[in-house]
């Protein structure tokens, strides 16, 4: 047993207190109850795992309260406790979603059987849940498509630290893809199957922020009128992903810093400490050892999170992603809105290349799907390429040099061609009416390596 919480609900006082004695021998927590407003206050207060209740309540029934349970928790499982006459009623309740039921006088060895297996398939309920929430994020549209060097060496990190259980802190510009190299991180590690709680400290109050973490207990200040489970203890088991943790105010600080060193906080108005286990994934866009040296940003806390730096390169340095990106986005805002948008011109594309990009990968999501909905043909123009800001070389107000020009030419053509023949030189010299060496030479002049264009999605 793992100290599962059991809810037990009936009016006989006397089979109440045999039936704690019974599960917390068997190492279970007891959590009993008279009635249904009672059990379904307590419950609020301290969620169950299984939960057993007898069909015959005052007030409130027992199949009112096991519908009233089950929206509160769709996987929770509950065993009903009925006399011989009313079988018919517990077989009712099997139809709204009761786990299983028993029959009084019932016998001790098989209600801690029919436990077990309730604790286990809440358990199963629970992992199936997760396993779907890694496929929807795994096929979402943000998925990682990567083809440059950098992008490569960032995956290949990402795979050595999963496996361990190590603090790793992302570095990035806002939109490069910080939160989905975490959840990466998450989905192949060993807490696979525990939850993923992301928070952003830079986006909620300083007040506000301490209780989203730490929780609070009922009647910790007024209006606290119930437990609020903290994120600390809802990452138990799995990873905690603190985005832009830079903007963490200096008093969390040294509050964290103790979650991290004890393992362990106290929710506000608290006087026992709550434990919990989880890998911490702190990501952001600052200098943090610029903020410590600034003294904005503790420096024991700096060494406690910058365990495994990585560090993720904004857009303009990986122009090869680009095209792959757009056509990503393309598909999947064509999809949604139901238009045959099949690309992009040449020229549309070059302005896609050639823009700087300071929102990154969000901002180039955001661009297209803005296309897309405009688009009234099966290609996509210059003219519907709107751009928050100017190009960084701009492309009709002020012509290039011819040798510039040239160079952004080239360089297009090549990942385009490369693209195309999945990182085959040879097949790429075919195409272009070029020499294999004169391809070397252009791969060797913009830093292009063809093997990184092997595994992209035809």
């Amino acid at each position: 047993m793992a100290g599962e919480r059991i809810l037990v609900v009936d009016d006989d006082q006397g089979l109440l207190t045999l039936m704690k004695m019974r599960l917390e021998a068997a190492g279970y927590v007891a959590i009993t109850a008279e009635g249904a407003e009672q059990a379904l206050s307590r419950e609020q207060d301290d969620p169950c795992d299984v939960a057993i209740v007898d069909l015959k309540l005052p007030g409130i029934n027992g199949i009112a309260l096991l519908e009233k349970l089950l929206h509160r928790h769709p996987h929770l499982p509950v065993l009903i406790l009925t006399a011989h006459g009313s079988i018919a009623s517990a077989v009712e309740a099997t139809k709204k979603g009761a786990y299983d039921y028993l029959t009084k006088p019932f016998d001790p060895k098989d209600l801690l059987h029919r436990i077990e297996k309730a604790v286990e398939v809440r358990r199963l309920r629970g992992e199936v849940e997760q396993l779907r929430t890694l496929v929807r994020e795994r096929y979402d549209a943000g998925k990682i498509i990567a083809a440059s060097a950098k992008m490569q060496y960032v995956l290949r990190q990402v795979a050595q630290i999963a496996v361990t259980d190590s603090t790793v802190c992302l570095y990035g510009e806002s939109g490069t893809g910080k939160e989905l190299i975490g959840k990466s991180v998450h989905a192949m590690s060993r807490r696979a199957r525990g939850p993923f709680v992301a928070i952003n400290c830079g986006a909620i109050p300083e007040g506000l922020l301490e209780n989203e973490l730490f929780g609070h207990v009922k009647g910790a200040y007024t209006g606290a009128d119930q437990l609020h489970r903290g994120l600390l203890r809802q990452a138990d088991g799995g990873t905690l992903f603190l985005d832009e943790i830079g903007d963490l105010p200096h008093a969390l600080q040294v509050k964290f810093l103790r979650v991290l060193q004890e393992q362990e906080f106290y929710p506000l108005g608290a006087g026992q400490p709550t434990r919990a286990n989880f890998r911490l994934i702190a990501a952001t866009n600052q200098d943090l050892w610029e903020a410590v040296c600034s003294g904005r940003f503790r420096e024991d806390l700096y060494y406690r999170i910058h365990v495994i730096p990585v560090v993720l390169p904004p857009l303009r340095e990986r122009q090869e992603d680009i095209p792959l990106l757009a056509h990503h986005f393309l598909q999947h805002f064509a999809h949604a809105v139901h238009k045959g948008v099949k690309g992009f011109s040449s020229e549309a594309m070059q302005l896609l290349i050639v823009y700087h990009w300071p929102g990154n990968v969000r901002e180039l999501a955001n661009v297209v799907e803005r296309a897309v909905v405009l688009a009234t043909e099966d290609l996509i123009t210059p003219d519907l390429i709107l751009l928050g800001k100017q190009p960084s070389r701009p492309l009709k107000s002020t012509l290039l040099l011819f040798k510039e020009a040239r160079a952004v030419f080239e360089r297009d053509y090549l990942v385009q061609v490369l693209t195309a023949t999945r990182g085959n030189v040879s097949r790429a010299a075919e195409l272009s009416g070029r020499h294999r060496a004169e391809i070397y030479r252009l791969l060797r002049k913009y830093s292009l390596e063809p093997t990184s264009f092997k595994d992209i999605p035809e």
